[in-house]
């Protein structure tokens, strides 16, 4: 997903098996400590997180069924007033506009801690796509979802030294379902999946919706809320894609 040339040739082999899809699901995504650029140029971050997904998206959609659920995994850092995420060290996304974002640039005031702008924007983008797009194209399905912290997974993980991705790999397991029932942001990949396939398979779920890790609707930020910025970041986003020659 961080490589622009490689989704579109993904999105062209999907639809060359002609095959119906049932549904689709933007789950992939990094969280770099130290930041890092893709085969175009792009910051990593933001071109596995927004821009691969847009992209694979935009492809895939005129193929799916009417009444498709397209899912977009989210992140509720992007607000700037979520009090455990700023206790964790992030300040809210930073957009400046997807070209600025796409060179690594974000807007000052961030956070100190390196790639935590560039997560918290992307995942802002994410959002905004997912309801944006859910307006634009009324006849398929686009929801945003929170799946809430799960420690255990490869997010963020990538970069830390071996001694940390074992000590997390060993301890997740059995420290967060302790500690689940006093942090309601805690989840495990078992938990999150089974909401991620409920979302996805309920045939009731509306569109242009945020989903919390309850797996009930949940607010974003003010500016993730406005139309105006959604439409913005999609426009913007369409026009770095289509500048691309990859």
């Amino acid at each position: 997903m961080s490589d622009l040339s490689a989704v579109r040739r993904a999105a062209e082999e999907i639809v060359a098996l002609g095959l119906q899809i049932a549904a689709v699901l933007n789950n992939a995504g990094v969280m770099q400590l130290r930041p890092t650029k893709n085969a175009q140029g792009w910051d990593t971050t933001f071109a596995t997180n927004h821009l691969g997904p847009f992209a694979l998206t935009e492809a895939l959609a005129p193929h799916l069924p009417d009444g498709a659920q397209v899912l977009f995994v989210a992140s509720a850092v992007e607000d700037p007033g979520r009090k455990p995420a700023v206790a964790a060290g992030f300040r809210g996304a930073r957009y400046v506009s997807a070209e600025s974002s796409a060179d690594g640039r974000w807007q000052p005031g961030g956070s100190a801690k390196p790639g935590m702008d560039a997560y918290a924007t992307s995942k802002q983008c994410t959002l905004v796509t997912a309801l944006a797009l859910a307006r634009e194209t009324p006849r398929l399905r686009f929801n945003a979802v929170e799946p809430g912290f799960t420690p255990g997974t490869s997010l963020g993980m990538r970069d830390a030294n071996a001694f940390v991705r074992v000590l997390v790999k060993v301890l997740a397991p059995v420290v967060v379902p302790l500690l689940m029932p006093f942090m309601k942001i805690l989840g495990t990949p078992k938990r999150a999946g089974r909401m991620l396939t409920r979302l996805l398979t309920d045939e009731a779920t509306g569109t242009g919706i945020y989903f919390g890790e309850s797996g009930q609707p949940m607010q974003a930020s003010a500016l993730a809320r406005d139309p105006r910025f959604q439409d913005r970041v999609v426009a913007e986003t369409r026009a770095l894609l289509a500048g691309s020659s990859a």
